[in-house]
């Protein structure tokens, strides 16, 4: 099962796992009261989630190549 949830992890961008190590919360909570706010706000978090997943991907990317450069 443990396999299965760091699968999940990787492949959902890790924004809620983020997200989550920021505010000093559980990523659990984090994706339990995501998935509450989409049903609420008819699915426009998504729009949401995907800018920040784009923004994590991106800075990482930034750090990546920094790193190379100062070697």
């Amino acid at each position: 099962m443990r396999y299965v949830k760091d699968l999940m992890e990787r492949s959902a961008f890790g924004v809620c796992s983020y997200l989550g190590d920021k505010m000093g919360i559980a990523s659990a909570r984090v994706r339990i009261n995501f998935i509450y706010i989409s049903f609420v706000a008819l699915g426009s978090p998504v729009i949401l989630y995907i800018f920040v997943a784009f923004w994590l991907n991106v800075r990482n990317y930034i750090r990546r190549k920094r790193s190379l450069i100062w070697q």
